[in-house]
């Protein structure tokens, strides 16, 4: 089994990135240069270590461009870091780079399959390319395209293909050479619960097998039903890191019960934090309050009636229980989705 490590990663960019490298959210900021008009400057990652040991299924939480897919490019090969390093296996991923991507298995963000072949056609290439025999690559081309509910189209063309086809199609092409590390950046995104469902069980299957799995996602329902450990990152950094379990317990009281007021006061404020069970409250602007506390629907009368007694207008109760969208909300003070 293959482990993935990487140490101090850091990437610039002084020009757009590629578009499986995303950039919404980094940050800019202008840096030296002989040019009269100096290049901005995009920090997508800053100083991203990660341990992740063999047969694990391990996630990258976070918003669009909060690192995740730059991460991954610099892992499979396709993004040279500025500086740091990155190992698959004992192998260092710029310096090994031919053993390094026979190792590995990549699922972009974006289907990129060849529109000109059949979906059989893409897979026995694929398989052609990693030197797999010939019969080796037909029998393994007719058991993922059965796999992944697609062998009755496995001799159409996939320009035909729906959006949800091309993605199952995409993840059978890197499993095709049986790789020992499995990349996915956004795997399910755009799918129907159906194919989400469906494509949930074969990682989990083929994690079984010993594989290691690296997958990105902003979506929290999967990172809990998926990973055994996942990194959640914010501007290129590692913000929290565990498993779900504790990273949810990590919470203050756990529940979350976002508050919105006419307008409140400090006064205000200070008699929230005083309520049983209450653990934290920060104000989010002069209308908004997140209070963190141990127990949820029971405080929401005793807020009313603090509102009502201060003169408060409150007109909104958002509760949350304990979640991986609570505890991003807790160390940005944003939600996982902005």
């Amino acid at each position: 089994m293959v482990g993935i490590r990487t140490r101090d990663l850091r990437k610039v960019y002084t020009s757009p990135p590629p578009l499986a490298a995303g950039v919404g959210g980094f940050t800019f900021f202008r840096a030296p240069s002989k040019s009269k008009q100096p290049k901005p400057e995009i920090v997508a990652l800053d100083g991203i270590s990660l341990e992740i040991p063999p047969g694990e299924i391990f996630g990258l939480l976070g918003p669009n461009g909060a690192g995740k897919s730059t991460t991954v490019g610099i892992l499979t090969t396709r993004v040279r870091p500025a500086s740091g390093q990155a190992w698959i296996g004992e192998h260092d991923v710029w310096k090994e780079q031919t053993t390094v991507k026979r190792l590995i298995g990549v699922v972009a963000q974006r289907p990129n399959l060849d529109f000109s072949l059949t979906a059989r056609e893409i897979l026995v290439f694929h398989g052609a390319y990693f030197g797999l025999s010939s019969v080796e690559r037909t029998k393994r081309a007719y058991a993922l395209l059965d796999r992944f509910k697609l062998l009755d189209r496995a001799d159409q063309l996939v320009r035909g293909f729906s959006g949800g086809m091309m993605q199952r199609l995409s993840i059978a092409r890197a499993m095709m050479h049986d790789p020992r590390v499995l990349f996915l950046d956004e795997p399910s995104a755009g799918l129907d619960p159906q194919t989400r469902l469906l494509l949930w069980e074969i990682i989990r299957e083929y994690n079984h097998s010993g594989k290691t799995i690296l997958l990105t996602t902003h979506n929290m329902e999967e990172a809990d039903a998926l990973c055994q450990r996942l990194a959640i990152i914010d501007h290129g950094r590692v913000i929290a890191l565990g498993t779900p379990r504790e990273l949810k317990a990590s919470v203050p009281g756990g529940y979350l019960l976002r508050l919105r007021f006419g307008q409140h006061s400090p006064e205000l404020l200070e008699r929230l934090r005083a309520l049983g069970g209450v653990r934290e409250v920060h104000a989010t602007d002069a209308n908004g309050a997140d209070l963190y506390a141990d127990r949820g629907g029971s405080l929401v009368p005793e807020i009313a009636s603090l509102a009502l007694a201060g003169r408060v207008d409150l007109y909104d109760v958002h509760l949350s229980e304990p979640s991986l969208e609570n505890l991003f909300l807790h160390h940005t003070g944003r939600s996982l989705r902005e």
